[in-house]
């Protein structure tokens, strides 16, 4: 594993210094030490936000430890130098603000950032994500063509990368600003279609959010 070789190289570099009198190796030994430190806080951080969705309907109580989580990872890559990870890492400080604290005002230019980042390095899987959650902050503002624009444009992407689950997470969002637009047909059609998807890819979630939709919009 990519993490076990950067350990591995941390005490090779700390045996060069002890042993060879090299000692600026061990200030590479720290640099190998904080990208698992990073990749490892950006974890924990998701694990934390997936608790926090999974316990949503009844507790909305905010974890103080996710955004702490993804602020280390943050400073981590940014001392790295990892464009990558900074961008990911904003990603998902944006989304503390905007899912748990429901702070789109907040969000906005940390997500706007994250997709900057993530189209200079060519993730577009944070890339994706990111587009999604601005989407999502027009369609609360009621900005509907705009919310429509950056949901369409993050399925694109999800398709090119094999993300179909995702589109079909989108798609839920874009039956809802059919129907807000008087597209009716247009709405049953996106959801029809989302809801094979999501069946097709185990994205059982998905359905449920899916025919949700599909009740609250008859």
């Amino acid at each position: 594993m990519v993490v076990d070789a950067r350990i591995e190289r941390s005490q090779d570099l700390y045996r060069r210094s002890v042993m060879g009198g090299e000692h600026p190796a061990l200030d590479q030994a720290d640099g190998e030490l904080d990208a698992v430190e990073a990749e490892l806080a950006l974890a924990r951080g998701r694990i934390r936000h997936g608790r926090f969705l999974a316990r949503r309907a009844g507790d909305e109580t905010e974890d103080p430890a996710e955004l702490a989580a993804f602020e280390r990872a943050l400073a981590l890559f940014r001392g790295l130098g990892d464009v990558r990870g900074e961008g990911e890492s904003l990603f998902w400080i944006g989304i503390v603000h905007q899912v748990v604290r429901r702070d789109h005002d907040t969000a906005v230019p940390l997500l706007e950032r994250a997709r900057e980042l993530a189209a200079r390095v060519g993730d577009q899987e944070t890339r994706a994500e990111a587009i999604r959650h601005l989407g999502i902050a027009d369609h609360a503002a009621g900005r509907l063509v705009s919310a429509r624009e950056h949901l369409t444009a993050s399925s694109e992407i999800r398709r090119e990368i094999g993300l179909l689950d995702g589109v079909a997470s989108n798609m839920v969002g874009l039956g809802y600003i059919a129907a807000a637009e008087g597209r009716h047909d247009d709405a049953a059609a996106i959801l029809a279609e989302a809801h094979t998807l999501a069946r097709a890819h185990g994205a059982h979630n998905i359905v449920l959010q899916i025919e949700e939709a599909q009740a609250n919009i008859r």
